[in-house]
Formats: C-alpha cells, sequence, structure tokens
C-alpha cells in the first residue's frame, strides 16, 4: 500500500491540534528535521504527535550518527515505538546541516554503514560488546573504576517484551549508500528528484545490490523525497519551487561531484549549485527568503521538483508509483506562502485522494 508522508521543517510544531489535523487531512506520515541549531528537538515533537493520533506514523527526517549517540537515538525512536503503540521509523542519513552548523561534513561511508548495523542490532534487542562499539567522548574506560561488576556490552535493556522493532529507513543519493541501505535497512528513501531517467537508476541500484546477494524486493520498502508544489497557476508554482528545489537537488553534488544519469542541461545546474548553495539559509521556508547563488533554471527545476496543478502533480507521481516506489516524502505541503490562501490545501484535499483512488 502507498504510503504518503509529509516532509518536516524547523517550525514543523508540537502542538496537537496541528498533529490532529495533519492526520484528518489523510497523511500516513509525518517527518521531523534533527538539526540542533536549526529546529526544535524532534522526540520531544513527536512525543507530542504521538500522543495526540491514533494512525500516522513519526519519523526523524533525518538523523545521523554523529550529534548522537547510537544507543541515544536507538532508545529515543523505541520510546516512540512504545507510546506510539508501533508507529515509529527512524529516518537517518549521513548528516547534513546538523553537521555543517558544528563545523563538520557528512560522516563517512565506512563509519556511516558500521553505525547502520548497529542501529539495527540495538533496535532489535541485541547487544554490542563495547570493543565494537566504539567510544562517542573521551570519558574514561569503565575498566578505571572499582567495581564488583560491570557491564561490557551496549543493549536497550528496559525494551518492553513484543514490542515491535522499529524500521529503519535511510536516505540515499549515491550509488553507495543505496547499496549499503538496501541490504541493512527495512526501508529506503531516494533523495535523486523526480526525474524518472534518475529515479530508474537508484531502484535499479538498489535492486542490483540485492539480487547479488540472492534477495528480491520483499522486505524492503522503497521511497522518494520530492519537492512538491501543487498550485493550479503554474507560474506561482514556480515561484516557490525554485527556492524549494536547491536543498534537495545540492544532494546530487554534495561531495564535489555529480551522481546518477544527467544529461547536459542537467549536468550544468548541478555544477551551479556546487559551489553556489548558501548554508546559511538552509532551514528557511519563506520561499522570498531562501536565495542560493549560482541559480538553477526554470527547466530544471520542472524535471527535479514536481510542479503545477493537482492533475499534474497526481500524474507525475503516478509515474514515479508504477515503477514500484512504496512511499512518497512531499518536501513543500505545510510550507507554501500564506499568501496562497486555500490553494495551501491543494495537495491533502486533492492530489492525496487521487493517488489513493487510483
Amino acid at each position: 500500500m502507498l504510503e504518503i508522508w509529509r516532509a518536516g521543517g524547523s517550525n514543523t510544531g508540537a502542538s496537537p491540534e496541528l498533529a490532529q489535523a495533519v492526520e484528518a487531512e489523510g497523511w500516513d506520515g509525518q517527518m521531523f528535521m534533527d538539526s540542533q541549531c536549526l529546529s526544535a528537538d524532534p522526540y520531544a515533537q513527536m512525543g507530542v504527535w504521538a500522543c495526540s493520533t491514533s494512525r500516522l506514523k513519526l519519523s526523524t527526517g533525518v538523523t545521523n550518527p554523529f550529534t548522537r549517540n547510537l544507543a541515544v537515538i536507538a532508545g529515543a525512536a523505541a520510546t516512540i515505538q512504545a507510546i506510539s503503540g508501533g508507529r515509529s521509523v527512524l529516518g537517518i542519513g549521513r548528516g547534513d546541516s546538523a553537521l555543517a552548523y558544528l563545523g563538520h561534513a557528512p560522516v563517512g561511508l565506512r563509519a556511516f554503514e558500521t553505525a547502520l548495523r548497529h542501529l539495527q542490532t540495538l533496535l532489535g534487542g541485541g547487544e554490542i560488546p563495547f570493543a565494537e562499539f566504539g567510544s562517542s567522548g573521551d570519558a574514561p574506560d569503565l575498566h578505571s573504576l572499582s567495581l564488583g561488576g560491570r557491564p561490557e556490552a551496549v543493549k536497550l535493556r528496559w525494551l518492553p517484551e513484543g514490542l515491535a522493532k522499529v524500521p529503519l529507513d535511510v536516505a540515499a543519493t549515491g550509488p553507495k549508500v543505496i547499496r549499503m541501505a538496501a541490504l541493512i535497512a527495512e526501508r529506503v528513501t531516494f533523495s535523486v528528484g523526480a526525474e524518472p531517467e534518475r529515479m530508474e537508476w537508484a531502484l535499479a541500484t538498489a535492486r542490483a545490490a540485492r539480487q547479488a546477494e540472492g534477495l528480491g524486493d520483499e522486505g524492503v520498502s522503497y521511497g522518494a523525497q520530492l519537492v512538491v508544489v501543487c498550485h493550479p497557476d503554474e507560474a506561482k508554482a514556480m515561484e516557490v519551487a525554485m527556492h524549494m528545489a536547491p536543498p534537495l537537488a545540492r544532494f546530487q553534488v554534495i561531495q564535489g561531484k555529480q551522481v546518477g544519469p544527467a544529461d547536459a542541461a542537467m549536468s550544468e545546474n548541478l555544477d551551479a549549485i556546487k559551489s553556489g548553495y548558501d548554508m546559511n539559509k538552509h532551514g528557511i521556508h519563506d520561499a522570498r527568503d531562501r536565495i542560493v547563488g549560482g541559480g538553477l533554471t526554470p527547466d530544471f527545476v520542472r524535471r527535479f521538483a514536481i510542479v503545477g496543478s493537482p492533475d499534474r502533480v497526481t500524474e507525475r507521481l503516478l509515474g514515479l508509483r508504477k515503477m514500484g516506489l512504496d512511499r512518497f516524502v512531499a518536501v513543500g505541503p505545510g510550507f507554501y506562502p500564506e499568501s496562497w490562501g486555500e490553494a495551501r490545501d491543494l495537495f491533502a484535499r486533492e492530489v492525496i485522494p487521487a493517488l489513493r483512488a487510483a
């Protein structure tokens, strides 16, 4: 069954009324930004939403293995799982603004893969010897204390019996992360844009990794994080989309080189954003203030994002759905300009029901 998620942001909000309104609109899940310098704490917000809703799934969108100890991450996600009655998802990536605002780049691939495997062990109730778990600080070793007995491994010892395991959802753009996520996690959420050729490449990369291990698609869910700007006036939609596309487009070149298939026009735009993105304005949801140096062309944004009327948006989403996607994470709905009035809710009012009907 198709899941339709609402992306979070620095102003997602923690009121019970907002949580109930989003659930009533028909969304399947809500994500919460985990970037300590730009947004409120996601787990505190998720706790409020868990107690205020009955159906909505809740996920970090996304956390990382650097700013929180892995045991803390697993414990927080499992806590939301217990409070919500099984509606928690742990969304994780290599780190973006959360690390950038501490002066760091995303974590390395080897460390990220180890983190994913450790999280799966902890979420499943298993334990990891201290020697394998590693250290997250400069505190002295436990063996420096005089104790009659001492723990020797990391484990969530408090997990309630019968609590369903929290599924791990990896945000993936490059081929190496896509491959490792497809083999380790229950969910892979591609952030490669809405261009069909790029989505086909991402899906093929994940499936090839699983096939090499003798696995099919059973046991893994594929999703896509997509910029979606829905308005009957394409000019108004494009005005907003031009500012919403860069934060996701930059993931295609965040390590300095382009990933995925791209023709000359797309490559030119990706090169423009590679050195032109202003991280100081990351997380700003007023489209008028999100200015990115270098600029993207309207043609690129029409391809990379999904822009236009409810019918047009529905058509493009259904095209991606036919490729084998199980989830959409819509970036945009909830953050459209106040001046749009009732048009701000068009995605929920018209697109979600149309996707369900199809």
